[in-house]
C-alpha cells in the first residue's frame, strides 16, 4: 500500500489524468510531462522512458531527462539486456539500490556518456498484459535509497504513460483510416492525391490556380512519370467545370481508326462493327473537360479534325456529316519535344500553338528532391495499408539512397520501388536492401553523373553513417575506430548531415 497521500503528488496525479484525457494530440509532450513528473516526485537525477519495438523487440529511449539525456537517446537496448531490459522481458518492477552489484546491469551506456548509476528504479509499462515500455529512474538524489513508496507511485506513472501511448496509438490508427478512406473515396471518383513539398511544384500550382479560371488550352510537358495527369485534374478541380466531366484519353494507347471512334463517336453502320451509334470521349466530356495524354503521339491524320474542335468546337460522328457542337476545356499532355516533331512535319504547327496557348513545364522528380521524402511517405502508408502490413517508417541510409538516386521513371519508378519494398521487407523499417534501386540488387551507381567533388562527399556520408551505427552513434568511440579527432567528427556529421535516426 502507499503511505499517507501527499496532496502535491495526488494533486499532480488528477493534472496528468486530465492531460490524457484531453491531450490526444502530441504524445510526446505528454509523455515527456509524466516522465518529468515521476522524476521530480521519486527525487531522480535523471530518467528515461523506454519503448518496445514489438517487431524487432527492440527497445529505444523515447525520452531521456537529465544531464546527459540527449546522448542516451542514441542508444538503444535489446530484451533482456540491462535492468530496463529485464524489466521490459519479464513484466516485473524492480528496485536496485547497489547497481555494481547487480548482474543484470548493463553499464556499457553509463560509461560512454560518463554518467554512472548507483542506484535504479524501472517499472514496466504494461497495456493489456503486454509490456509496451519500461520507465527507469537513475541516482535517487542525496545518494538516498529508492524505497517501495517510490516504486508504488512510479507504478501509477507507468500507467497513465501506458494508456498515453495507447491513445497515441489508437490516434495514428484513426488518422490513417481517415486518410485511406479519403484516398479510396477519391480514387472511386478518379481522382489522385497531389503531393507538393518542393517550391518548384508549389509554384507550378500557385500557376494552375491563376490557369484554372479560364477556359484556354493547356499543354502539360514533362517526362514520363512526373505525374502530368494530376495537373491536368488539379486545372480541372479547380476551374468552374468541376462538376461536369473528367474524361481521360490515351492518345499513344488506340489505333487511328479506333481513336477517331472513341474521340468523335460514330453513326450505326459507319464500319463493320458499328451495330449502333455511339457518342465519343468530346461528347461525353461536354460541359466538363478532356485530357489528352500522349498528344505528341496523336495521328497527323486526324490532327486537322482535331484542331477544327479547338477552333469551332464541332466535330461530326464518323459516318456522319451532321455537325455536333460541344462546350469542352481541353488539356493536353506529352513527354516528347512538340516542336522538333513539328519541324520534322509530324506534328501540324498550328494545332501545336493552339493546343500550347498556357503550357506547364512539370520538372523531373531529380529536380524536386523536396518531394521525395514527403512521396516515398504517402506511397508506404498507402501500400501498408493495402498488404497489411505495418512500418515505422524509412531507415535514414534507404531516405539517403532515395535523396541520391536520379530517378528516371520519376514519381512512377518511386511508387514502384516503395510497393516493392513493402511487399519483401522483413523488419520495422523500410531498408535500403528493400528498394531495389538502380541495379535490382539493393545498390546504385549512385557516384555516376557526378563531380568527383559531388561523389567524394556521398562517399564520405555513407562511410561515416556506418560507423556511427556500428558504434551505437557514439561519437566518442566512432571517432578512435576512424582514428581521427572527436571534434573533427562532429563536424563531419554537421557539414554532410548526418542524422541520427532516434534523434
Amino acid at each position: 500500500m502507499i503511505g499517507p497521500i501527499d496532496p502535491a503528488k495526488f494533486e499532480t496525479l488528477v493534472e496528468i489524468s486530465a492531460l490524457i484525457n484531453s491531450n490526444y494530440g502530441n504524445a510526446t509532450s505528454l509523455l515527456t510531462q509524466i516522465l518529468e513528473s515521476a522524476t521530480k516526485l521519486t527525487e531522480g537525477e535523471a530518467s528515461s522512458l523506454v519503448l518496445r519495438d514489438p517487431e524487432t523487440d527492440i527497445l529505444r529511449f523515447e525520452i531521456a531527462l537529465g544531464p546527459k539525456g540527449s546522448e542516451v537517446k542514441n542508444f538503444t537496448l535489446k530484451s533482456g539486456e540491462g535492468i530496463a531490459g529485464w524489466v521490459a522481458l519479464h513484466g516485473q518492477s524492480l528496485i536496485v539500490n547497489d547497481v555494481e552489484a547487480d548482474a543484470r546491469h548493463f553499464d556499457n551506456i553509463g560509461k560512454s556518456i560518463g554518467f554512472p548509476a548507483h542506484s535504479i528504479l524501472a517499472v514496466p509499462m504494461r497495456v493489456r498484459d503486454v509490456t509496451v515500455g519500461v520507465i527507469e529512474i537513475i541516482n535517487k538524489k542525496n545518494q538516498k535509497y529508492f524505497t517501495q513508496n517510490d516504486l508504488q507511485w512510479l507504478e501509477i506513472f507507468a500507467v497513465q504513460a501506458a494508456i498515453a501511448v495507447e491513445n497515441a496509438r489508437y490516434l495514428e490508427k484513426a488518422r490513417d483510416e481517415i486518410h485511406y478512406l479519403r484516398d479510396q473515396v477519391q480514387a472511386g471518383r478518379g481522382w489522385h492525391s497531389l503531393i507538393a513539398e518542393s517550391p518548384a511544384i508549389k509554384e507550378k500550382l500557385e500557376l494552375i490556380d491563376r490557369v484554372a479560371r479560364t477556359d484556354s488550352s493547356v499543354l502539360i510537358l514533362g517526362e514520363s512519370g512526373v505525374g502530368k495527369e494530376l495537373f491536368a485534374e488539379q486545372i480541372h478541380l479547380k476551374s468552374e467545370r468541376r462538376d461536369g466531366a473528367f474524361v481521360r484519353v490515351n492518345c499513344a494507347a488506340l489505333p487511328e481508326g479506333l481513336l477517331e471512334s472513341e474521340l468523335f463517336g460514330h453513326v450505326k453502320g459507319a464500319f463493320t462493327d458499328a451495330v449502333q451509334s455511339r457518342k465519343g470521349r468530346f461528347e461525353l466530356a461536354d460541359g466538363g473537360t478532356i485530357f489528352l495524354d500522349e498528344i505528341g503521339d496523336f495521328p497527323l491524320k486526324l490532327q486537322a479534325k482535331l484542331l477544327r474542335v479547338l477552333q469551332q468546337r464541332s466535330f461530326e460522328r464518323v459516318g456522319s456529316s451532321d455537325p455536333i457542337t460541344v462546350n469542352v476545356r481541353i488539356v493536353a499532355a506529352t513527354n516528347r519535344n512538340i516542336e522538333s516533331l513539328v519541324e520534322k512535319g509530324e506534328f501540324r504547327s498550328d494545332l501545336y500553338y493552339r493546343l500550347n496557348v498556357l503550357p506547364i513545364l512539370v520538372p523531373p522528380l531529380r529536380q524536386r528532391k523536396e518531394d521525395i521524402a514527403a512521396l516515398a511517405e504517402f506511397f508506404l502508408k498507402r501500400f501498408s495499408r493495402e498488404m497489411n502490413k505495418r512500418f515505422d517508417g524509412f531507415a535514414d541510409a534507404a531516405m539517403e539512397l532515395m535523396l541520391s538516386y536520379s530517378w528516371p521513371g520519376n514519381v512512377r519508378e518511386l511508387e514502384n520501388a516503395v510497393e516493392r519494398a513493402v511487399v519483401i521487407a522483413k523488419g520495422s523499417r523500410i531498408g535500403p536492401q528493400d528498394l531495389l534501386l538502380g541495379s535490382m540488387t539493393g545498390h546504385t551507381d549512385e557516384y555516376g553523373g557526378k563531380s568527383l567533388k559531388d561523389a567524394l562527399v556521398t562517399f564520405k556520408r555513407h562511410f561515416i553513417r556506418k560507423a556511427l551505427e556500428e558504434n551505437r552513434w557514439n561519437q566518442t568511440e566512432t571517432s578512435k575506430v576512424l582514428d581521427i579527432q572527436r571534434t573533427y567528427l562532429s563536424r563531419l556529421v554537421k557539414e554532410l548531415s548526418i542524422a541520427n535516426p532516434k534523434e
